[in-house]
């Protein structure tokens, strides 16, 4: 009898002969599209912990750019500034500079002409007189007039608070401003702005709308300082209010303060 007898196929139909133990190759589903074969042979995902970890670095590494850019965009005040106001800008910077050199020099000549008068006792007298006519005006005690801007603001709704009056004269002060007067008060280092709006009061003295400040200084540094973008005029248009800036070269500040005499403060000079 011949004992090479052909394997028994098994139960998938196959033969069932071959080596003891031998792996045998997968077998595709009978019947499955080619769509439905992808599918089963990416679900589910096969993830290492590599891979895991890879991702979870650059998921973090991301959302940390993200964050940074906002805040970058966010903190930039002037990203949607035109050319022209960045130009105003800069140049109302160099003139703050300059009016700081000037202001040294002006000083150092004082200092000088004492050094070098040959009647040193009235040349100071000179500048005593001088220095009290600006502390005047400073203080309000004294009348002043010079070129300037007038600044009007319109609040027929009453929508104008008392701090936008105080950030107004704040930009003006910075930009140079020699003496202030809002309406018929004038406007001093002390004063304070309080109430609510359409019910405004300055030193403890109500005003009303329209809101006219009338500024002694350098009108080509006062009225760009008031147009710089975010800055007051455009605060006010916000709050649908009109404010209007005219240049002149003759403005008139005579509104004034008594002169108070200080309670425990006296001169130390001797």
């Amino acid at each position: 009898m011949n004992s090479n007898r052909m394997p028994l196929p098994d139960e998938s139909g196959e033969p069932s002969g071959g080596e003891a133990g031998a792996p045998r190759a997968p077998r595709e589903p009978v019947g499955l599209t080619g769509r439905q074969r992808l599918v089963a042979g990416l679900w589910p995902p096969r993830i290492t912990r590599a891979q895991l970890t890879v991702a979870v670095l650059l998921f973090v590494l991301g959302l940390g750019l993200a964050i940074q850019v906002r805040s970058t965009n966010d903190d930039s005040t002037l990203r949607g500034a035109r050319q022209e106001d960045l130009v105003r800008i800069l140049d109302e910077l160099d003139d703050r500079n300059q009016r700081l050199e000037d202001e040294k020099q002006r000083l150092e000549a004082q200092r000088t002409e004492l050094e070098n008068s040959s009647d040193r006792a009235e040349e100071a007298r000179k500048q005593t007189q001088q220095k009290e006519q600006q502390l005047g005006i400073l203080a309000g005690t004294v009348a002043a007039q010079g070129p300037g801007i007038t600044l009007t603001i319109e609040d027929s709704s009453g929508a104008v608070e008392p701090d936008m009056l105080l950030d107004a004269i704040q930009e003006l002060r910075a930009a140079g401003a020699e003496a202030i007067q809002v309406n018929e008060h004038r406007v001093v280092a002390g004063s304070y702005f309080t109430g609510a709006g359409g019910d405004i009061e300055v030193d403890g003295n109500r005003i009303a709308a329209p809101y006219i400040f009338k500024v002694i200084g350098k009108p080509q540094d006062l009225e760009p300082a008031l147009n710089i973008p975010g800055g007051v005029v455009q605060t006010l248009e916000k709050e649908q209010a009109i404010a209007t800036v005219v240049r002149s070269e003759k403005i008139i500040v005579d509104s004034l303060r008594p002169a108070e005499r200080p309670d425990y403060a006296r001169s130390s000079a001797q």
